[in-house]
């Protein structure tokens, strides 16, 4: 196979195979070629992706040596994003009662569902995950689109068991929101014990639904590595109950009588 050819490829396996660890033998002959030729070939990618913002290969030596592709997006690339986000996110008619914002347009569209999964991807990176965690329903898309580049499984906690799933775990909590009680429920075969996980949530006020599935997470001695929210609401008059955590972009000032609110990045720089 000429080196054109082996490069695209190899850039075809990377991009569609992210945090998998691959020998070097498997390339050897899935190019038909020699391990000398696959790692000239892995310095030229490795260069153009860094050099384009797209990420690393991290290649190990030794007897199980190989390579995995690391993606990792250039600051200045996500800045610009969600500056873009925050824009279209500005619109006086996305207010809704409450104080929410409508977004439903914006997480129903699979590009940007997939460039904010990277984002997320990309600041996660260097974390050991075992899954990534959300609640029904909005955030169950960015939960995927995270998960498809660290290559771990998504795991989905719900308002009602389902009989489909088996026994599971459930807690009540307090709604930071509404400060109702409600139910969260967690299949027991859903996720293993000890596991670290990643919960990833599209709207954030109080957080008293990321406190509700770190409680029951705490059930099965699972540890929240990072917490990743889409949007969160920046002006809540009591204290909010999530401190570590990283958000793309924050909402303040919503005045749902005059149609005015700020929205600006999150703290995901």
């Amino acid at each position: 196979m000429k080196r054109s050819n082996r490069l695209i490829v190899l850039t075809q396996f990377f991009l569609e195979n992210p945090h998998t660890h691959t020998q070097l033998p498997y390339f050897v002959d899935l190019c038909g070629t020699t391990k000398s030729s696959i790692s000239e070939d892995l310095d030229i990618i490795h260069d153009v992706f860094e050099q384009q913002g797209l990420g690393i290969l991290h290649r190990t030596t030794g007897a199980g040596g190989g390579v995995r592709y690391i993606p990792k997006n250039a600051d200045a690339y996500d800045e610009s994003f969600i500056l873009k986000l925050c824009e279209k996110l500005k619109d006086p008619e996305r207010i809704l009662p409450g104080g929410y914002l409508y977004m439903s347009d914006l997480l129903g569209d699979p590009k940007t569902v997939r460039e904010i999964g990277r984002i997320f991807a990309s600041r996660f990176s260097e974390i050991e995950l075992d899954a990534i965690v959300t609640v029904a329903t909005k955030g169950i898309p960015l939960a995927y689109a995270v998960a498809s580049f660290l290559q771990v499984p998504v795991v989905i906690a719900r308002r009602d068991p389902k009989v489909t799933e088996g026994s599971s775990v459930s807690i009540n909590y307090v709604s930071g929101s509404s400060r109702r009680i409600q139910t969260m429920v967690l299949p027991k075969r859903s996720l293993k014990e000890g596991s670290n996980v990643c919960i990833i949530d599209d709207f954030m006020k109080a957080g008293g639904t990321i406190t509700g599935i770190t409680n029951l997470l705490a059930e099965f001695d699972a540890e929240v590595k990072a917490i990743g929210v889409f949007a969160e609401a920046d002006d809540e008059d009591e204290e909010r109950k999530v401190t570590n955590y990283t958000s793309l972009i924050k909402i303040s000032e919503v005045d749902t009588k005059g149609n005015q609110m700020e929205i600006v990045p999150g703290n995901f720089k």
